[in-house]
């Protein structure tokens, strides 16, 4: 067990102080725990279900033919270091895009088309290894509840500097601000952050949680914001969209 202060340790800087198990080896118990991961989507709650996160034995990257194999504790930051040394393409979005492998697949994260299940072969969980085709999943979505403990990709030569780049320019436009990311997901044929943003939204803060001023979709915390903060904003943006536009938006960002 670690004592896990999420105020400190989550992206957003809002939670409470709370015991987290962790995991060293894959275990049927393991399933009785949600996974934080790097906690870089989280919103915790001040009465979070059991938590737990990966240890280190689960961070690792191995090469066997055409395939790799990425621990589910692995930070995207290294996985994109490695593939550019080792000119391996595919890995290009997650320049900039912070997380665990594991919490990376599960949500299907990437920016615009790129997403990471666009290389995945598949994933290891307590009941073995798992081919995508076997996975139900779309746009920032899957049908995942076990613990992703390891993610196979192909591996194929051919690192892209330019798609790189690309993908270091559009996050530069994000805010500073401790934040969870995009907050909401971006519906058919529109963007959460224009809807947000013709509701009055942009820069709009209940508390001190906010909608970013440099993004609107981007929900941040300006010092001392709270789970109250966040509930409040998010459930005021759901409303002020469907009374607008009558879509209802899908939140991007997970609530424990």
């Amino acid at each position: 067990m670690k004592i896990v202060n999420f105020s400190k340790y989550s992206s957003i800087k809002i939670g409470p102080i709370v015991q987290v198990n962790i995991i060293n080896k894959i275990e049927k118990t393991d399933e009785n725990f949600t996974i934080i991961g790097g906690a870089n989507n989280l919103l915790v709650s001040n009465n979070p279900p059991k938590l737990a996160k990966l240890s280190k034995e689960f961070d690792y990257i191995k090469e066997d033919g055409d395939l790799l194999y990425i621990g589910g504790a692995t930070p995207s930051g290294k996985v994109v270091s490695y593939c550019k040394k080792h000119d391996i393409k595919g890995f290009e979005l997650l320049q900039k895009l912070p997380g665990l492998i594991g919490g990376i697949i599960k949500m299907n994260a990437g920016l615009k088309e790129y997403e990471i299940f666009n290389n995945l072969v598949a994933i290891k969980t307590i009941k073995g290894y798992i081919k995508k085709e076997d996975i139900d999943f779309s746009y920032r979505h899957t049908n995942i509840k076990s613990i992703i403990y390891e993610g196979v990709f192909e591996k194929k030569h051919g690192f892209d500097e330019k798609l790189f780049e690309y993908f270091e320019v559009l996050r530069k436009n994000q805010p500073n601000l401790p934040s969870a990311g995009s907050c909401f997901k971006n519906p058919p044929n529109s963007y959460a952050g224009k809807l947000l943003q013709e509701c009055g939204l942009k820069g709009y803060r209940v508390g001190d949680v906010g909608f970013s001023k440099i993004h609107a979709n981007f929900l941040v915390n300006h010092g001392r914001g709270t789970f109250e903060d966040a509930i409040s904003l998010i459930n005021l943006a759901k409303k002020r969209v469907f009374e607008k536009f009558g879509i209802e938006l899908e939140l991007e960002i997970v609530v424990l």
